[in-house]
């Protein structure tokens, strides 16, 4: 279970709104030093204002655009624990998933939600809850496969632990 704080967006975030690519190059050594620059240029000084568990919960298309993995690690990074939206680019989803950030569509809670409410996502079950709202929707629960990879932390994190990828040792 994953609870935390709405943070609210719109609709066509791209990863070049999470993180440009400006950045790409000049901080390919170390990808923590992206983080003051996360959304910068959706939301000023971002990386200040999130809390550690918070959720972004967002419209279409989130994540469109590039095939850069450094957008869904750097929300994780700076503390997102999942990202709830209506739809998504599809590289970034997969990416996301890699990496062990939740990502779950949903059709009812973009539109409910504003940010500072309470979220749960349920990705074994398939239930997102807006607990300050009393609004709660179904969605695809997430394979057991994913859900092993997702707590292990990422794909990378998994075949260090597991040797191997849980879909491909059974």
């Amino acid at each position: 279970m994953i609870r935390g704080r709405a943070i609210k967006l719109g609709d066509d975030i791209s990863t070049d709104h999470i993180i440009s690519g400006k950045y790409k190059f000049e901080f390919i050594d170390d990808i923590s030093k992206m983080i003051p620059h996360v959304l910068e240029d959706v939301i000023p000084e971002f990386y200040k204002k999130v809390s550690k568990g918070d959720i972004i919960v967002a419209g279409r298309n989130f994540g469109k655009g590039s095939s850069r993995e450094h957008a869904p690690r750097l929300l994780k990074m700076v503390g997102i624990s999942a990202v709830v939206a209506k739809s998504f680019g599809f590289i970034f989803y997969r990416n996301s998933v890699n990496i062990g950030l939740p990502v779950v569509k949903a059709k009812v809670i973009p539109d409910t939600a504003e940010s500072g409410d309470v979220i749960e996502v349920d990705l074994a079950r398939g239930i997102v809850r807006d607990i300050t709202k009393g609004v709660e929707e179904k969605v695809p629960p997430y394979p057991p496969e994913f859900l092993e990879v997702i707590s292990e932390g990422g794909i990378v994190e998994y075949i260090k632990k597991r040797g191997g990828l849980p879909w491909s040792t059974r």
